[in-house]
């Protein structure tokens, strides 16, 4: 069971506030996303994948303040966006806050996990329609919306319907241009090292480095702007 970097979440207060930061960050305008109608939020996405992260993408992501959600909407929202610490962060500027992993067999990656006590939540099923057809997912989401270990403990994702021979056809790896932006690494910084390190074996997560101290979350990018270090600081 191998799993790999996806993306990283930046979370912004609106999607305005994160295309601003964006431009005058990283040097770049973010491609268009999509909207989740089970959370109320919306994206930006731009690709950021290199030799040593080839799926790699960036998601940035607000609460969508005209979003209708239905009846079975989750009553929290992913990525602890209704965190008011967090939302009071995002406030004055995007933060990166957490990473998603891609799996081939989600069901696994989640078994393996619960195996080293940590409860990373269903699977639950999503799609939304692109220019190329509908993109097909499953996401291990908490009915708390909690990302655990300080953004640390990462989101598994299994693209596609199970039974999809090619599921990575409409992979934002594979339709979004390149950006400029390429990620080069991802460390996790974290008092509990030691078991999200485990955590990270069990589902054979590379290419991620986890040393113990206070927790934070560092991706290093190149961009056009330079080298660019984007750091959770905690939150």
């Amino acid at each position: 069971m191998h799993t790999q970097i996806d993306h990283l979440v930046i979370v912004a207060k609106s999607l305005e506030q994160g295309v601003q930061w964006c431009e005058d960050t990283l040097g770049i305008t973010p491609g268009p996303g999509g909207e989740h109608t089970l959370y109320g939020t919306h994206n930006r996405l731009f690709k950021v994948a290199s030799p040593s992260n080839p799926m790699a993408y960036v998601e940035i992501i607000a609460i969508d303040p005209n979003a209708v959600r239905p009846k079975r909407a989750c009553p929290t929202r992913w990525y602890d966006m209704d965190d008011p610490a967090l939302q009071k962060a995002v406030a004055k500027e995007p933060r990166l806050v957490h990473f998603v992993v891609n799996t081939p067999d989600i069901r696994a990656a989640r078994m393996a996990i619960r195996m080293q006590g940590i409860d990373r939540g269903p699977a639950i099923s999503a799609n939304r329609r692109t220019n190329r057809g509908t993109l097909n997912w499953q996401i291990s989401v908490r009915a708390d919306g909690q990302r655990l270990f300080d953004g640390c403990m990462p989101t598994l994702i299994q693209w596609g319907k199970p039974e999809a021979t090619d599921p990575l056809k409409l992979h934002p790896r594979n339709t979004l241009t390149r950006s400029g932006v390429t990620l080069q690494s991802l460390e996790v910084i974290h008092p509990s090292a030691a078991k999200l390190q485990a955590a990270y074996d069990a589902i054979e997560l590379n290419r991620v480095t986890v040393t113990e101290g206070p927790a934070n979350l560092k991706a290093t990018l190149q961009t056009p702007k330079g080298v660019v270090v984007l750091e959770s600081l905690g939150l």
